[in-house]
Order: structure tokens, then C-alpha cells, then sequence
């Protein structure tokens, strides 16, 4: 017999989930609890935001570029207002970088957290109303507390990262994050204002038949096996899915077992991807998860960044797929 709304139960909040595991993940006490309820503060305020974007004056272009060379849309400037004030606030992070800054912000406080924002990838999607997310990194500062912060306390590999993630702004707005030990996914529940566990130990499965990747750039791309490996997927019949948000394109993918590839182009020799922004996170995502990122030639996570915009080719997903491009 189904049981009544009534009896169903509530689900694990993102707040109890985050108490009920500090025994198993060492970092996930304290101040780093309350640096994960501020990104998911901030994630709510956003979600909250895009839901009237067509009703109000946030839409469209600012008439700036950021400092990949992308046109700055309003909502990305008011995304990465709300997530560095969430961040700023508290006292747990100390400095910031972000996709749609020149340079690191330090916070100069006693904080030991670095993080890392793409407040708002795909927003060229938006007037369009197509998924879109934010993706996020999370590392410990090198330098000594209370002394000035350095581009050294940023420019640190991925596998130092100590949690990473992204939020899905869909039809239903998702958390899903890592701290090194498993991946979970949660759902935001507007009623309660609650994210709710709703994908507990995601895993994505080591085959696909999906890949992702904008076959606009097919004539421009650089690699060679590249272009037979997409040949190949076709031969194959495998089922080629693009939006253009990376972070919907890589949920789905992490969900359902397929591959995202953004190579390097005669436009984007180094590709065009951030590494600090978008890779190194979604790379440890996918790890945790059973899958892999590589940049074609090296493990994502293993790169050393040279700058806080660094670019690089990026091939993720389940881990057959992205060995056979290797």
C-alpha cells in the first residue's frame, strides 16, 4: 500500500548530512562545516534569482569581458557578488579567486580556506532559459595565518583540493560536492529551503555511450586522434549530447556514463577551459566517483597551474571512454 505524503519521510538535510559524517571526513569540522552551508546559502540566493531573471532587468550582456575573453552577462556579475559575500562574511575563507576577476581577492583575515568560483558557468544560456550551475574549489592556504596572501596560496594542483563541487540551477536545483570521500548529490526542496540528500555515493559508471563536445569546432581542432575518436563515436552510434553548459552537460554524463571533450583549437591552442575554475573541480568530482579527467597527455589533478586564468584541454567522464582517447 503507498504510503501518504504525510508519512514520507523529510529526507537528510544538507546541515545533518554534514554532522552526521565530520566523524569520517577529518576536514568537515567547524569552520569548513560553515564554509559549505555558505556556498549553499549562496547557491540559494542564486537559484532564487534566476527563477525571476525573465521577469526583471537581469538579463542580457554588461558590455564587459571577463578575463577569459568571455562577454560578461548581468547575472554573472551578480553571481559572483552573492557567493564572494557569502564567502566574505564568515570568517572561514580567506581569499578568493573567480572566473570573472583579474586577480585574487584576500580577505585578510584568520581564515585557512581557499576558494575557487565560477559563479555562474553557461550563463550565455540563460536568455534562453537552459540549465546553468556554479562550480567550486576549495583549498588551505599555504602561506602562514595573518600574513599577506600570495598567488602561491592559489596556484596549487588539484589534487590538493580538499573539496570541490558544483550547484545545477534546472528544473530542480542540485548541491553535488566531494571532500575526498565519495560523491553525494543533493536537491533543493524550495518549500523547506533545504537541500535535501537525494543522490547519495554517486557513481559514474566506467562505460558510456554519450559524448559531449561542440562539433562546430570539429574543423579547428588541433589532435588528430581527437577527431577519430569523435569519428569513432560515430561509427558507433553512440548518442552525442551538447548544451553548452559544462555543468549540465558533465551532470548528466556523471549520472548516466558518457564523456565531455573541449580540446585545443587553432583559437584555443591550450584550450579554452579554466583549470582553477572549472576542470580541476569537476576532475575531482569525477575521481571520487570512479571516473577521469585528463587533458589528453596527464591526469587533470596534476597539472601545475602558472596563472589563476590557465587554460587547458579537458577530457572527462567514465573511465573507458576517456583511457580510449589516451
Amino acid at each position: 500500500m503507498e504510503k501518504s505524503r504525510i508519512d514520507l519521510p523529510i529526507g537528510v538535510t544538507l546541515d545533518r548530512f554534514i554532522k552526521s559524517k565530520e566523524s569520517e571526513y577529518p576536514s568537515a569540522v567547524g569552520a569548513f562545516s560553515q564554509l559549505l552551508r555558505d556556498i549553499a546559502l549562496a547557491a540559494k540566493v542564486v537559484n532564487r534569482e534566476l527563477n525571476k531573471a525573465g521577469l526583471i532587468d537581469i538579463m542580457g550582456n554588461v558590455g564587459n569581458y571577463n578575463a577569459g575573453g568571455d562577454e560578461q552577462k548581468k547575472l554573472d556579475i551578480l553571481a559572483n557578488t552573492r557567493f564572494i559575500r557569502a564567502l566574505s562574511k564568515g570568517g572561514e575563507v580567506c581569499g578568493i579567486i573567480s572566473e570573472e576577476s583579474e586577480s585574487f581577492v584576500d580577505l585578510e583575515n584568520d581564515g585557512k580556506y581557499i576558494v575557487a568560483l565560477d559563479p555562474l558557468d553557461g550563463s550565455s544560456n540563460i536568455d534562453v532559459n537552459v540549465s546553468v550551475g556554479t562550480i567550486f574549489s576549495i583549498y588551505k592556504r599555504i602561506t602562514t595565518i595573518n600574513t599577506a596572501l600570495t598567488e602561491t596560496d592559489f596556484l596549487q594542483k588539484g589534487k590538493y583540493q580538499i573539496a570541490a563541487g558544483y550547484i545545477l540551477y534546472g528544473p530542480s536545483s542540485m548541491l553535488v560536492f566531494t571532500t575526498g570521500n565519495g560523491v553525494n548529490g543533493f536537491t533543493y526542496e524550495p518549500s523547506l529551503g533545504e537541500f535535501v540528500l537525494s543522490n547519495p555515493n554517486i557513481y559514474c559508471n566506467e562505460e558510456g555511450n554519450i559524448y559531449s563536445i561542440n562539433e562546430g569546432l570539429s574543423n579547428s581542432i588541433i589532435d588528430l586522434k581527437v577527431k577519430k575518436y569523435i569519428q569513432n563515436c560515430k561509427d558507433n552510434e553512440y548518442t552525442a549530447r551538447y548544451i553548452g553548459s559544462l555543468v549540465a552537460d558533465f551532470h548528466r554524463n556523471l549520472l548516466k556514463g558518457g564523456i565531455y571533450l573541449y580540446p585545443a583549437t587553432t583559437k584555443y591552442p591550450n584550450g579554452k577551459l579554466r583549470l582553477m575554475f572549472e576542470s580541476n573541480a569537476l576532475a575531482f568530482v569525477i575521481e571520487q566517483a570512479g571516473g577521469k579527467a585528463t587533458n589528453g597527455e596527464m591526469d587533470i589533478l596534476d597539472i601545475q597551474p602558472t596563472t589563476i586564468h590557465h587554460t587547458s584541454p579537458l577530457y572527462i567522464g567514465s573511465k573507458n571512454m576517456v583511457n580510449s582517447l589516451s
